[in-house]
């Protein structure tokens, strides 16, 4: 079989990204666009400002990207594009531009869901190894999914609330620290120690999440020291706000594991970046004899790579779409 050139685009949220990747595990070319320091001053993601810097970054992104990669359009075989879950507006800019150059150099369109980009970004670690756990952990989502072949997705358990991301920015906000507030709240907390008492949320013995009653918990606790007029110490409160969020990921992942007899467990995602995390999971499957696939840090957040990893496989199962493909903002993974 001849080497495979997938073209990735990403533009589910905030970053705008192109990617060249060869047979869906090497990596030829990334380009990516962040918009974070844009959307600080608001405190989290403005759906219109950030579908308007993705239509004036994704012509220059894709071009880049080529350039970068020496290739031109027509080395391309097929094109990987982020169809949803996210903002309609930025998935819009994504997929149209997708779209437009399919119908120009007739390449095949896959549709990728976004979820599964962040756990195919693994394969660009290694080849997957199957039957496994997909450990989802993102700014929308937090989900325990079981894959017995490439896209079988089974569901086990998910958030029924908040998802673990969301909820690390929110309490960042509560406790003083600026947008993103998640890496900011892992840094924090190697500099303090959980000497704050936090519920651990929803103990009861199924796979899912609950995160909205830890983020009450923390508001309600700042509450209570400023009505003290006692000083919040934001170092000790972010470890003891890290152990228990970490926990309650990886009490639910052991659980999964022991009743699967699984022996392969990946992390995807945004969350996936936080070292709290990332260390908890390596003594978690160190403990169970479990081989564990984290993708390094550039892999974690939005990235074209994932999704042209993802299309790669996505190809091989004979997903295509036509120019009729719609964005969607929520989507069941499938």
């Amino acid at each position: 079989m001849k080497d495979m050139y997938i073209l990735g685009i990403e533009s589910s949220c905030d970053e705008t990204s192109a990617s060249i990747v060869k047979n869906g595990t090497e990596e030829i070319a990334t380009v990516i666009s962040s918009q974070i320091d844009i959307h600080k001053d608001y405190g989290g993601v403005v759906p219109e400002i950030a579908s308007r810097h993705h239509v004036k970054n994704i012509t220059i992104v894709l071009e880049e990207c080529l350039e970068k990669a020496n290739m031109k359009m027509e080395d391309i075989d097929a094109i990987a594009i982020t169809y949803g879950p996210g903002l309609i507006g930025s998935l819009l800019v994504g997929l149209e531009a997708a779209k437009t150059l399919s119908f120009v150099y007739q390449k095949p369109l896959i549709p990728v869901h976004h979820i599964a980009g962040h756990i195919y970004a693994n394969s660009l670690v290694g080849e997957l190894q199957f039957p496994l756990l997909a450990v989802v952990v993102s700014g929308g989502h937090t989900e325990i999914i079981e894959m017995r072949d490439h896209y079988q997705f089974e569901k086990l358990g998910g958030t029924l609330d908040d998802a673990i991301g969301e909820c690390y920015d929110k309490v960042a906000r509560v406790i003083g620290l600026e947008y993103p507030g998640g890496p900011k709240i892992d840094q924090l907390s190697v500099e303090g120690e959980p000497t704050y008492k936090l519920p651990l949320p929803l103990q009861d013995g199924s796979y899912h999440f609950s995160f909205s009653g830890l983020k009450s918990a923390v508001i309600n606790l700042v509450h209570n020291e400023e009505q003290r007029g006692q000083e919040i110490r934001q170092a000790d409160l972010a470890a003891s706000f890290q152990k228990i969020a970490v926990s309650s990921i990886t009490s639910k992942v052991r659980k999964a594991i022991v009743d699967k007899g699984i022996q392969n467990v990946i992390v995807a995602g945004g969350v996936a970046a936080n070292k709290g995390l990332r260390k908890a999971m390596e003594e978690l499957c160190d403990e169970l004899h479990v081989h564990l696939s984290i993708p390094p840090m550039r892999y974690c957040t939005d990235n074209g790579t994932m999704i042209a990893a993802a299309g790669y496989y996505a190809y091989l199962q004979g997903r295509r779409a036509d120019l009729s493909l719609n964005a969607k903002s929520q989507d069941t993974l499938k």
